[in-house]
This record gives structure tokens, C-alpha cells and sequence, in this order.
């Protein structure tokens, strides 16, 4: 079931939109928070003015609620240019069968050679799906404007990042909202950049699939009711919640032209062929953080 789409034409089946309207799928892995709704009218709308163009540039976005069971149909998938997993409250970890069932989806889509854009819990399920390993952060929750640092050699092995309008930084401000994080990424996946916190801030499967475990689409008042919310229900100490919201004011928000760019240009570009060997930090490779329970 289609939960939202855009009102333009909806192109052949089988096309992936090439030669006309370009179509993505947004997988929403979670409900609508009261203020999404009442500021933005849903998250949905969040994600496309972050991630999408303008309606003239010949581009469709389709919704599915993942979290209620709405899955694109198997015979639409290769249709789409591209996929984008959001993030949720849910452990990416966690054996429910909507999670089952986007994981099992994710790995449809890798084997169609799809692109797939994971954000947070995404990222999370992103790597699960292909073989990495997942579960709660070692330094507890990740809240904030925080700085996530790239590997530059890493960068310049992937070909869409050669189409990018922009210089790529060193390092760029990003809104972090998880207390889940990756563990082990994929055999043959390149982590791309990290944090303080974090090690795996971002990582790709050659240049199908990448994941973000901070938020590009948020807005700094969306962190900041985040915030509000995360303390008000005791999911975090009162103290965290200044410190995140200390973040915000210090950093001036996210860099979010360049994170938007990013995410467009990794959407965008398609036709590229996949480029699984990178020598750099691999997944076979990588420091692995050996925990108790350790989930798939």
C-alpha cells in the first residue's frame, strides 16, 4: 500500500524512471511525531524537501509506512531509482516481522543492484541486512550537533562523490539522535566517517548502498523538540539534554547544504557501476568492538 506519493505520472514499469520522471521510495520506519505533523505536516514531507528536487526537475517520491506493514509491491521495486530507509525508535536489531521483512527487502534490493540510503535506525538495518553486525552504543546515547570526521582517502575511491557540486570538508556538523549503533560493518563495505562517539558515522557497499547514522533531513527545531521529548520521558538525563541543546547553539546547527547534497548526489547518480573492492577501512579489516549478546 502506498502511503504518499506525489501527484506526477508514474513512469513505465521496469524503467527505474530513466528517460523521464525519476522515482524514489521512502521507507518510514516510524509514526509521525505530533510536532512533525503540526510544523511540517509528517515526515514524509521532512525527508522529500531535504532529499528531493523540485517537481519541474521530473522526479516522484512514494511513501511506504514500513512500521504498519506497507511494502512496495515486488513487481514495482525496479521502477524505482533509488530507496531510502529512515530512522525509527525501534531497534534495528530487534526480530520483528516488519523489521524481518525490510531487511529481507534490503537484500532484494542490493541483489537488483538498487540504491539504498539508510538514516539512522536505516543505517542500522542497512548493515544488518547485509551482513554486519549491530546493537546498543558502548557510549550510551548519541544526542546533539555533533562533528563527524571523513576518511579523505575513502572519499575519493567512490565515483558519485567525483559529481558533487562541492568540495568535500574534512569534517562537517551533523545531528545525532541514537543510542543503537554499527558494531561490524559488511564484509567488503568502507566506513567513511566517524565521530568522537561513534565509529561508524557513515559507511557504504560500493556505491549501492550507504548509510548515515545521524539525521541530514532534521532541522535544528526538530532536534531540539527531540530533546524535549527524550527528556520529558526520562530517555535521557536532564543534564544530556542541555548538553545536546549546548551543541546546537555552539555549532550554529548542522551543515545541512552539504550532508542534502550528499544524499541527493548518492541518489541521483545512477547508471554507475558497483565498485565492491576499496582499500581502506573494510569490513574484514576493520577494528570489531567485541561485546556480550552481540545481535545480527
Amino acid at each position: 500500500m502506498t502511503a504518499a506519493t506525489t501527484a506526477m505520472a508514474k513512469p513505465a514499469a521496469g524503467t527505474g524512471g530513466r528517460g523521464g520522471v525519476r522515482r524514489y521510495a521512502l521507507l518510514l520506519a516510524l509514526w509521525d511525531s505530533e510536532y512533525a505533523k503540526k510544523v511540517y505536516g509528517g515526515y514524509y514531507n521532512v525527508f522529500v524537501s531535504a532529499f528531493g528536487s523540485n517537481a519541474a526537475s521530473g522526479e516522484r517520491w512514494d511513501c511506504f509506512r514500513v512500521i504498519a506493514g506497507e511494502f512496495p509491491a515486488a513487481e514495482d521495486l525496479a521502477s524505482y531509482d533509488g530507496f531510502v530507509v529512515s530512522g525509527s525508535p525501534h531497534d534495528a536489531y530487534a526480530d520483528e516481522p516488519w523489521i524481518r521483512r525490510l531487511c529481507a527487502l534490503i537484500r532484494t534490493l542490493h541483489a537488483m543492484e538498487k540504491r539504498v540510503l539508510g538514516i539512522c535506525f536505516g543505517h542500522q538495518v542497512l548493515c544488518r541486512a547485509l551482513g554486519g553486525r549491530i546493537g546498543k552504543a558502548r557510549n550510551g546515547w548519541d544526542v546533539g550537533v555533533k562533528k563527524v570526521t571523513f576518511a579523505q582517502d575513502c572519499l575519493k575511491s567512490f565515483g558519485f562523490l567525483g559529481d558533487l557540486d562541492m568540495e568535500l570538508p574534512s569534517s562537517a556538523s551533523l545531528i545525532e539522535v541514537h543510542q543503537d549503533e554499527v558494531w561490524e560493518i559488511p564484509a567488503g563495505a568502507t566506513v567513511l566517517a566517524s565521530s568522537e562517539k561513534t565509529r561508524v558515522e557513515v559507511f557504504a557497499v560500493g556505491e549501492l548502498a550507504m548509510g548515515i547514522q545521524g539525521h541530514p533531513e532534521y532541522t535544528t527545531d526538530i532536534l531540539l523538540n527531540l530533546i524535549d521529548r527524550l527528556t520529558g520521558q526520562g530517555d535521557i538525563e536532564g543534564r544530556a539534554g542541555e548538553e545536546a541543546r549546548r551543541t546546537a547553539a555552539e555549532t550554529g546547527g548542522p551543515d545541512s547544504k552539504f550532508w542534502r547534497t550528499l544524499c541527493k548526489g548518492f541518489l541521483s547518480c545512477g547508471g554507475r557501476p558497483a565498485t565492491p573492492e576499496v582499500r581502506c577501512f573494510t569490513g574484514a579489516a576493520a577494528p570489531r568492538v567485541q561485546l556480550a549478546g552481540l545481535q545480527r
